[in-house]
């Protein structure tokens, strides 16, 4: 009985050896196929808006541009819609604060798209007039009829 108990035992421990080999040997295979894999897919590659360290590491050369304080949204939207890689860091020294766009060398073509649609975006947000302004203007429109239908109302009942 001592004997069969013994070799049992045994046996187990034979096998949980067995199968904690074939746990780490096959953790390794992944992990070096893992790594096999990420070195043939290369650096992780942003696209859009990311920061200037992550441009600047694509090494492909970054150049810079100075934008106004107003717009930024537009032209982030813009650049976004024709496949621009771009950074924005803000100057907060200056008042208002000032943006600097980085952007890849060799998306000029598509950056000069950008920004000449991004020029005619501010044009046209500059001829148009302001909603507040015309909301005013009729506000005192209406407060006008309001006086002449009042005093219409006491010339009726005298």
């Amino acid at each position: 009985m001592q004997e069969e108990v013994e070799q049992k035992t045994i046996n187990l421990a034979v096998t949980v050896t067995k199968f904690s080999w074939r746990v780490i040997t096959g953790a390794v295979r992944s992990f070096i196929n893992y790594r096999r894999h990420k070195q043939m897919m290369g650096p992780k590659r942003y696209r859009g808006k990311q920061t200037v360290k992550q441009l600047l590491s694509q090494d492909q050369g970054a150049t810079s541009m100075l934008v106004g304080d107003e717009g930024i949204k537009d032209f982030q939207r813009i650049a976004k819609r024709y496949g621009v890689d771009f950074a924005i860091t803000k100057d907060k020294s200056v008042d208002p604060p000032k943006y600097t766009v980085f952007f890849k060398a060799k998306d000029m073509d598509a950056l000069e798209a950008v920004m000449n649609e991004f020029e005619q975006v501010k044009a046209f947000k500059k001829d148009r007039p302001s909603v507040l302004h015309q909301l005013d203007i009729y506000k005192e429109k209406a407060k006008e009829q309001m006086v002449k239908a009042k005093i219409k109302v006491k010339e009726m009942v005298r």
